[in-house]
């Protein structure tokens, strides 16, 4: 009895300085992935050393941070479209804009420590839309050609593949290709085009949210430089320069643009004869 009652007093004083327990907060999820339109759930749990009725704040972060849920009410755009179990929030519906980095804060006044909050990011898939696609209508054989794809809207952002007459233009497979694709930018580029790549080509976005989505084909067609058409072109070229050349230098010789020739065009003017006019006196000279 008597060691026990040396003990007593230790156990006491460690009781009384061991640290009190925090409220603590905490989630089931910190990453939740949602397709667009449907609902999210936030979940937040919390355990407080005394206090059992603990303020709870929902507050997403952004350039300013503005709250989801203070003092009972969900507060801006999620007044009428979000509801509350202990913690954990749910969002109806979401969209784009709901998609960042939300926090979950619980006060409890009456314990020692008495903040706490953990922090859910939200992303909400977006399945591809129609992709915007940049086609030529032609091109001559030995130029370099580019054909580009895009979907800026799909989350995560799309990967792109190319058809040609609704055949898969596959991914060239050796270094001496006179094409490239790029899945992820959509780019696709001919080095060289040559007259077998006429066609009709079409883009298509895809990714894991929804199905795929397709552009509306266009026919690109390739031709060869008409070697006889440039020819005759210069030779024309070459034979009104020729000509110009010449005329000009034959009036040059004649003195057409000589100051002597200028002046002599105007030697036998003589100006028409003035009729004299009566000096008549005006009301200023009147005395």
């Amino acid at each position: 009895m008597e060691g026990t009652s040396l003990y007593l007093p230790v156990v006491i004083l460690l009781m009384q300085c061991s640290p009190s327990v925090p409220v603590t907060v905490s989630t089931d999820k910190h990453r939740v992935e949602v397709h667009e339109f449907l609902d999210a759930v936030l979940s937040c749990t919390f355990r407080t050393e005394k206090d059992q009725n603990p303020r709870i704040e929902w507050k997403k972060k952004g350039k300013d941070v503005s709250f989801v849920y203070f003092d009972g009410h969900f507060r801006g755009p999620f007044e009428d479209r979000a509801t509350i179990d202990g913690a954990t929030v749910t969002l109806k519906g979401v969209t784009q804009e709901d998609a960042g980095e939300y926090r979950c804060e619980i006060s409890a006044p009456l314990d020692t420590v008495n903040l706490g909050e953990t922090n859910v990011t939200l992303k909400v898939l977006v399945p591809p839309h129609t992709p915007s696609c940049e086609i030529p209508s032609g091109a001559v054989t030995g130029s370099v050609v580019q054909l580009r794809c895009r979907d800026q809207q799909s989350i995560p952002p799309a990967t792109y593949s190319w058809f040609k007459d609704n055949l898969p233009f596959h991914q060239p497979r050796h270094a001496n290709a006179t094409y490239l694709i790029n899945s992820h930018t959509g780019l696709l580029e001919f080095k060289a085009v040559a007259k077998e790549d006429t066609g009709r080509y079409s883009c298509q976005a895809s990714n894991r949210v929804g199905p795929p989505k397709m552009c509306e084909g266009k026919h690109m067609t390739i031709e060869d430089v008409n070697v006889s058409a440039v020819v005759a072109a210069v030779l024309v070229v070459c034979l009104v320069v020729t000509v110009c050349g010449c005329g000009g230098y034959l009036l040059h010789r004649n003195g057409f643009f000589s100051p002597g020739h200028r002046g002599r065009s105007n030697v036998n003017y003589v100006p028409p004869p003035q009729e004299p006019q009566d000096f008549k006196h005006t009301q200023s000279f009147m005395l």
